[in-house]
């Protein structure tokens, strides 16, 4: 194999096993910073040796031996120091062997260590862009400088946040576990959000010249499917999963020729992926024949089922939709969902019943500069043939929104307004 043979397959095994790799020297070393140090030691060790000897039969297994041995060897280091330490200390003429730090590290399965990783890297300690930034980096493998390219911020700014959250995480004293009781939910909230935030990143970017970044989504469903495995009994995560699953279904669909947004209602939807749809329905159904009362992701995956389950849009059952958004307004009242069931109104009983409730929203603070909200208000204005008002609002939205093919098709909207 040449060298850049080499580096493709380092690159490749490090994608599927650094997750495996951190989370286990992770629960030896207790600190998520110091076993990704040890795991790329062991990468740059295989660059290293490699191309010399080979890429090993199973070189997920080799990456582990080598970070093992270093995790150790450190670890014995800083005990030898303690222990001459007390020796000098106490006037003590021996100590405790060392233990044996295989045994320790081989007692419990590595999907253990890895749901570990999962609630340690998404702690509500870190800010949301924090935790999203460390997940792609411990979980997913991801560079800086891929992590910074999906999010279209600079390298140095991932590099810091990433730096700032292990030393967030060490100087909190997070412990390196799986939550339990009461604080488990939260938790697990917090690791739900962190995953839909990179996948809504993926399916509507919030910036740059594109409309859609697969790759971000498809890291998300990843996440979302490990995440369904390690935790089965957890409705909320089967419930995230089949949203997702839903949502990137219509991935094709959702962009034109020239990469410009389709609407929902608009796009053709033999472009819709049916194993996908099939996929998620399967995920909703785990989530429901758990029996728990429907958390928000489960309900968010019913609406999408709505939507998946018409085959044209005419045939959608907007005033279930409208129902599932009532009960989600009850258990999350916050104003986007307020928005999301404006829509759903103003589609099962009239644009005069949608726009009475976003006129209400206008005067939200949170809600002063969302491009989605002048863009809802100006879609229920034009189907009321107020055409003038239509276009000044999605002239407002396209001020509003940082993705150049969102404010061109708003652009466009607004120009077909006045046209009118």
């Amino acid at each position: 194999m040449t060298a850049s043979d080499i580096h493709r397959t380092v690159d490749a095994v490090w994608r599927i096993e650094s997750a495996r790799i951190i989370a286990g020297l992770a629960r030896l070393v207790r600190d998520i910073g110091l076993a990704e140090e040890l795991a790329q030691d062991a990468l740059v060790a295989a660059l290293e040796q490699w191309p010399e000897s080979g890429v090993p039969d199973n070189p997920g297994a080799w990456l582990m031996a080598v970070a093992k041995r270093r995790a150790v060897d450190r670890i014995r280091r800083q005990e030898r120091l303690e222990r001459k330490l007390e020796e000098i200390g106490h006037g003590l003429e021996s100590a405790d062997p060392a233990p044996e730090f295989d045994a320790v590290l081989d007692t419990e399965p590595i999907e253990d260590d890895i749901l570990r990783l999962v609630f340690t890297a998404c702690h509500p300690v870190l800010s949301p862009q924090a935790r999203a930034a460390l997940t792609l980096r411990m979980l997913g493998g991801l560079s800086t400088e891929e992590i910074a390219r999906a999010f279209l911020v600079s390298e140095p700014t991932v590099a810091q946040r990433i730096v700032r959250a292990k030393r967030t995480l060490a100087e909190a004293g997070v412990p390196f576990e799986v939550p339990e009781g009461a604080e488990r939910a939260d938790r697990l909230a917090s690791v739900l959000e962190v995953v839909y935030l990179i996948f809504n990143e993926g399916y509507a970017a919030t910036g740059g010249t594109a409309w859609v970044r697969l790759d971000l989504c498809q890291e998300a469903l990843r996440l979302g499917r490990i995440l369904a495995e390690l935790a089965p009994q957890e409705a909320e995560v089967h419930g995230l999963v089949a949203l997702m699953e839903i949502q990137a279904s219509r991935s094709r669909a959702r962009t034109g020729p020239s990469g410009e947004p389709v609407q929902l209602l608009d796009q053709n939807r033999a472009l819709w992926d049916r194993l996908l749809i099939r996929r998620g329905f399967e995920a909703l159904l785990r989530a429901e024949k758990l029996g728990t009362p429907p958390g928000p992701y489960v309900l968010q995956a019913a609406i999408a089922a709505c939507h998946a389950q018409a085959r044209t849009a005419g045939e959608t059952d907007w005033a279930r939709i409208a129902a599932l958004y009532e009960v989600l307004v009850r258990l999350t009242p916050s104003p986007v969902v307020q928005l999301n069931r404006a829509v759903a109104l103003g589609m099962a009983y009239g644009p005069e019943r949608g726009l009475e409730l976003v006129d209400a929203l206008v005067a939200e603070p949170s809600l002063k500069n969302y491009h989605l909200l002048p863009s809802v208000r100006g879609d229920l204005l034009a189907r009321l043939g107020r055409l003038e008002e239509a276009r000044a609002e999605f002239e407002r939205a396209a001020s509003l929104t940082q993705n150049a093919p969102e404010r061109a098709a708003l652009l466009n909207r607004a120009a077909a307004c006045a046209l009118s």
